[in-house]
């Protein structure tokens, strides 16, 4: 019987929504406009460019506006950022335990490879799942199961950590046991979204019930 653990990236593994938000911010204020962090975190946070782009800048480009929004991101993602709180700690007991290990992302996976690489995680990862490389990405379930399908393990042995409400929905929709980080949500939100359980990062001491369930110490 093999187990996994699931990972979102963007707030998840990385704290990369201060860099996000600052290119958003900076694109309205280029068409006379300004957003806050409510409306990034309602209307932006964790949705694929393509489905964004359309409602934000209407008559608009789509493609092309998430082409440059990528490249801005990419030029302040400089390396050096530490990943979140307890995370590699957390990878190297996964892999002391023979689970598998997956990212399930909606970045694009030029700055998928950039985040693992700038907080030094690459290689931790055998799957990289992207959202917009699957037929229908979060809030569908299909990229977490798409990462079962690689890691060949049944969704009630994998758990999924998100942050934002479409990957909370994808990973419970999955099957996946799922766990809301508090980076950005507080619990009420995150589990009104579909998370079972919250942590605030890898270090929180109710990671250690969760790690349970999965190696079967806790029914």
């Amino acid at each position: 019987m093999k187990h996994a653990l699931l990972f979102d990236l963007d707030g998840t593994l990385i704290q990369s929504d201060p860099l996000h938000f600052a290119v958003f911010s900076e694109m309205f204020e280029e068409r006379g406009q300004s957003i806050d962090e409510a409306f990034y975190m309602e209307h932006i946070h964790g949705q694929l460019n393509l489905d964004s782009f359309p409602r934000l800048f209407p008559g608009e480009d789509a493609q092309a506006l998430s082409d440059l929004k990528e490249d801005r991101f990419r030029a302040r993602l400089t390396g050096g950022q530490s990943p979140m709180p307890g995370a590699p700690e957390l990878l190297r007991t996964a892999r002391a335990a023979g689970w598998g290990l997956a990212v399930v992302t909606n970045a694009p996976r030029i700055n998928a490879e950039h985040m693992l690489a700038a907080i030094g995680l690459r290689e931790a990862f055998e799957v990289l799942i992207i959202g917009d490389e699957c037929a229908r990405g979060k809030p569908d379930p299909e990229p977490y199961l798409a990462a079962m399908r690689m890691l060949h393990v049944q969704p009630e042995h994998c758990v999924a950590f998100e942050d934002s409400p479409s990957g909370l929905k994808a990973a419970r929709a999955s099957g996946a046991y799922t766990v809301g980080i508090r980076s950005a949500g507080d619990d009420p939100h995150l589990r009104a979204a579909g998370a079972h359980e919250t942590i605030q990062d890898y270090n929180d001491p109710g990671l250690e019930t969760i790690l349970a369930r999965l190696a079967g110490e806790n029914a």
